[in-house]
Parts: C-alpha cells; structure tokens; sequence
C-alpha cells in the first residue's frame, strides 16, 4: 500500500477527494466551477468526463475563442481551461478578454503545443497553467488546483 507521501497516493486521493478553498481564516469544502473551450468535441467531451469525476463541475463546454467570452461572462467560472487554438478567436485573445472582463478568472491552457513560445505566451497574458494534452490525465487537475491557489502550473516537457 503507497504511503501518504508517494505520487500514486497523492494522485488516487485528488481524484477521489473534493478541493478546499482558503476564504479568509476558513476553509470551505467547494467544487470547482469550469468552463471549457476547446474546438474538438471529441476533447471536450472527454475533458468533461474527467474533470466531473474530479473536484470540478464543467458549467459549459464551447468551441471557439468568441464563444468561451461569452459563456464566461454568463457562468462565471472560478476557472476557464482553454486550447491554444481554436477558430474564431484564438485562445491567447480569449484570455486576455475574458481577464479583461473578470481579472479573478483562472486560466488554465490545455494545447498540444510543447514550444516555449506558446508557453510563454499562455503565461504571458495571464494564464496560471499550461497543461499538454497528452499530459492532461496526470496535469489537468493539479494545475487547476494550483490556479485556485492562486499558483502556476507548467507540464513538463515545454520546451
């Protein structure tokens, strides 16, 4: 059986338990909201899944940059997870918009881009992580629980 310190128990135990958030001296017991934009339906849908089996409720689930804008001004979600690349409105742009409109916003990005360009672009406009979609299982969770802690999270393997 792992110890409470191994890899395997800290990451069986994060699926399993629901994240607490620091408000002022008190901890609640919250569920995380999420907004998801991606411009594969496949990926969202899969994203969906596993991120509701976490900690988190996906609020909406779009598939463009213009439309995660919107969405994130009705649903105000404690975090928005965006791909790179999407139609319409990319989503670098998407970022800055929806910061623009609600600085509290997190964003997490979950792309296949591995350059240090886009990296560095996500965290540029403001982004709290950079999750790479091959990495999303091991990544995707911590980085938004790193991001509601208000911290960054960097999959490795960004060049």
């Amino acid at each position: 059986m792992p110890s409470p310190g191994s890899h395997s128990w800290f990451t069986r135990n994060l699926l399993r338990t629901r994240v607490f958030v620091s408000v002022g001296r008190s901890a609640l017991l919250s569920t995380i909201r999420v907004l998801l934009a991606d411009d594969s339906i496949q990926v969202r849908e899969y994203v969906r899944a596993f991120l509701s089996n976490g900690c988190c409720e996906v609020v909406r689930a779009v598939g463009n940059g213009q439309t995660a804008v919107v969405a994130a001004a009705e649903t105000q979600p404690d975090v928005v997870v965006l791909d790179l690349s999407m139609p319409v409105l990319n989503g670098i742009e998407a970022a800055k918009r929806i910061l623009k409109a609600k600085p509290s916003t997190k964003i997490v990005f979950l792309s296949v881009e591995k350059d240090r360009d886009s990296c560095s672009a996500a965290l540029q406009v403001g982004a709290c992580g950079y999750v790479l979609k091959p990495r999303m299982l091991s990544d995707l969770l911590p980085a938004i629980k790193l991001a509601i802690d208000g911290m960054r999270f960097v999959s490795p393997g960004c060049e």
